[in-house]
């Protein structure tokens, strides 16, 4: 079996290297003949010829092709012009056609590609402009909402009961201050622009006619008062950027000055001790002093925490991919979808990508990512600080009340010295109370940083496992599609096997009609040739009728009376009357028996149903034969005897077959 399946591949390569190298003198010898006939033609492409045969040799994989003296002759004859009936010349110009045809055939189909694909970008970018426009109406309503709002404030706040405020009097100055800037502004700059775009109107009107070369010098001079307009308006638009940049520099340094303020006036406060401290006054001072270790201690994790958090905004804020005006804008952009919005996500990176034409989507995710980091860690200095304000308040209002019962307790014993040694066990209560207190604030600082690093933790967890969703989200996609696909080759298929079944049916049902439409020809046919038949008897009847007829008249003719009046003649025998008597007449021979016998029926044994069956045989479908058919008697039956009756010859033919009958 080895050998065999050997010697079988062995014989398919050599079959296969037959048939390469048969291509291949076909192909060289297709060259070598149009390479002839373009050196024949044009001898200066003889050395481009070669170079490019030269080149596809060199391009030519490497392989093992046998020749024989066959193809070598072969080869020679077509080197040599001499013609051979396994080779053929080329049709070029068909080849050229088809491929032509292939190439417009296959353009036109990336054309239509192209449109599709350019079809499905605008709907989709619709439908993205669509949701965008809702979210953009909505976000319009709420600043207006907030606009009237704050102008209600406003007016409210600038009342009459506030016009001796100092500051509130200042704020009505300026803005009496900018409304005349602008109305100057429009006076000096907009109205000007308006009339010479006017007077541009009415001189570019083709009503207005005048001589061309006065509109040469016209058009000369209307650029000339443009293009000095244009450098006045580029003036003032630059002195406007300049005070609108120095305005914007300005109120970024206060905004920066303040927040340093708030943030040290934070640290002041979280390093400053409490005014309750050093008003109240310990008859203890180590009760004072463990008290305010406390506190600093207390403060100084706070403290530590809060610089933790600091320096983790620090560096986050250091990884932004954006500047403070694009952050500006893109947290403005991340306002306006509110989080209960379906495709939040995609609909804000989708408007960020239109503000930011310049940054990538991965951009994009990174510094939102880091906006996620910074707001997360804002929040957590806040909670810092909130908690720490409230750890600070019951601190301070337990340390009181201890320096409260310290100071009632020192009172007890110098009131009274026998109960000295009950105060020294109430201080060491108080002690243990406050290292208890201390305790329970340690743990309720680790529980606290605990649940932070929990939540940092879940946050992580959070979104790697929307990561994981988003991945499975597109595997599930990906499958629905596919689904989808199969799904749909599955009723294509259906519906051609429901329309070859269909097909297979109505050529069942043509066959069947036209089986049946032969048999309708051909019984119309043989009613034709019945019909033709009745028309001939017809005929032939009134032939008949009129040969006898004519007959008829002949008989008449001879029996008419032609003879004299005889009396005699009248009055004597005739001949028949001789005949009755036997006078004169011979005797005549009698047949007494027939000649021979004959073997038929008679009227009893008569059938009438077999000339009826015979004349419908064929014609079951017609109504007549239905009628005849209803009206045929039984053939057991005695057959019906048939009465002739005495009718003239011409109402007897007038008369159908079956009213003879």
């Amino acid at each position: 079996m080895c050998a065999a399946s050997a010697s079988s591949e062995r014989r398919s390569e050599v079959q296969r290297q037959k048939g390469v190298m048969k291509k291949y003198v076909r192909e060289s010898s297709v060259k070598r003949l149009r390479s002839a006939s373009v050196v024949s033609s044009d001898p200066s492409s003889q050395n481009g010829e070669a170079d490019t045969e030269n080149m596809n040799k060199t391009d030519r994989p490497f392989m093992t092709i046998q020749r024989n003296d066959s193809s070598d002759n072969l080869v020679f004859h077509m080197k040599n012009g001499i013609r051979s009936i396994k080779y053929k010349p080329v049709d070029y110009q068909q080849l050229y056609a088809l491929t032509e045809a292939k190439k417009l055939a296959s353009a036109s189909t990336e054309l239509k590609i192209r449109k599709a694909v350019q079809t499905s970008k605008i709907s989709k970018e619709q439908t993205l402009i669509k949701q965008h426009k809702q979210v953009w109406w909505q976000e319009h309503q709420r600043l207006n909402e907030v606009r009237c709002k704050m102008e209600c404030e406003i007016k409210s706040f600038l009342n009459e009961e506030n016009i001796g405020n100092e500051c509130l009097s200042d704020l009505l100055n300026f803005e009496r201050e900018l409304a005349e800037q602008w109305c100057i502004y429009l006076e000096n700059v907009i109205h000007p622009i308006q009339q010479l775009r006017e007077d541009l109107k009415y001189r570019l009107h083709p009503i207005s006619q005048c001589s061309h070369s006065q509109s040469e010098f016209n058009s000369v001079k209307v650029l000339e008062e443009v293009d000095s307009v244009k450098k006045q308006l580029k003036a003032v638009f630059e002195r406007l950027s300049l005070e609108q940049q120095k305005i914007e520099n300005n109120l970024s340094e206060w905004s920066v000055q303040i927040l340093d303020h708030s943030s040290e006036e934070g640290i002041n406060l979280l390093s400053e001790l409490p005014m309750e401290f050093e008003t109240l006054e310990c008859p203890y001072s180590d009760l004072k002093s463990s008290i305010l270790n406390e506190f600093c201690s207390f403060t100084e994790k706070y403290q530590k925490k809060l610089q933790d958090f600091d320096l983790q905004l620090e560096d986050v804020y250091r990884n932004f991919q954006l500047s403070d005006e694009d952050h500006w804008i893109f947290q403005a952009v991340l306002d306006q979808y509110p989080g209960d919005l379906c495709g939040r996500r995609t609909l804000y990176l989708d408007m960020l990508q239109r503000y930011f034409p310049r940054k990538s989507r991965h951009d994009l995710v990174e510094h939102e990512k880091y906006c996620d980091q910074y707001r997360f860690a804002k929040e957590q200095r806040r909670i810092l600080i909130s908690s720490w304000n409230k750890n600070r308040r019951d601190f301070i209002q337990k340390a009181v009340l201890t320096l409260a019962e310290a100071c009632a307790a020192h009172e007890m014993e110098s009131t009274m010295a026998k109960d000295r040694k009950k105060q020294q066990e109430v201080c060491a209560d108080l002690k243990a109370k406050v290292l208890q207190w201390r305790a329970h604030q340690e743990e309720v600082a680790r529980l606290e940083m605990e649940i932070s690093v929990r939540r940092r933790e879940k946050e992580e967890e959070k979104e790697k496992l929307w990561k994981k969703k988003e991945l499975l989200q597109r595997e599930e996609k990906k499958k629905k599609i596919r689904k989808y696909w199969a799904e749909k080759e599955q009723k294509w298929q259906e519906m051609e096997m429901r329309d070859l079944r269909r097909l297979e049916e109505l050529k069942k049902l043509m066959a069947e009609q036209s089986v049946k439409d032969r048999e309708r020809v051909k019984y119309r046919q043989e009613l034709l040739e019945k019909r033709l038949m009745e028309k001939k008897e017809v005929a032939l009847q009134e032939a008949l009728e009129e040969e006898r007829e004519r007959r008829l008249a002949a008989l008449r003719k001879q029996v008419t009376i032609v003879a004299q009046f005889d009396p005699v003649r009248m009055m004597s025998d005739t001949m028949a009357s001789k005949a009755r008597m036997g006078i004169g007449i011979e005797e005549e021979f009698i047949l007494q028996k027939p000649l021979f016998t004959l073997n038929t029926y008679n009227e009893q044994q008569d059938d009438g149903t077999c000339s009826l069956e015979a004349r419908n045989r064929g014609h079951l479908s017609v109504s007549y034969s239905s009628f005849q058919s209803s009206h045929t008697w039984d053939a057991q039956q005695p057959a019906r005897k048939i009465v002739f009756l005495p009718l003239d010859s011409q109402q007897w033919l007038s008369k159908s077959p079956l009213e003879r009958t």
